[in-house]
């Protein structure tokens, strides 16, 4: 799951060297954390947020056949 999320988060952004993604598992809950650039932020996010649900919703379906949960957090770097 992580790999396809750096592919579809690399994609989006405009500065794809300052994204890092950290995986954290505890039972069957996974939360990845996003960082991405300050810049890019607004292309993650989407209008009304439907990029990030998007993305969401694409990442819940090999989650639900590994029968875990998950949630995608999103942060920006500080420059």
């Amino acid at each position: 799951m992580k790999t396809a999320l750096s592919y579809i988060i690399n994609s989006i952004v405009d500065s794809p060297d300052k994204v890092s993604i950290a995986e954290e598992t505890e039972g069957d809950f996974v939360t990845f954390k996003v960082i991405v650039d300050k810049e890019d932020m607004g292309k993650v996010i989407g209008k009304n947020g439907k990029v990030i649900r998007a993305i969401r919703n694409v990442l819940k379906i090999p989650a639900i056949k590994q029968n875990k949960k998950i949630n995608i957090v999103l942060e920006e770097t500080s420059n």
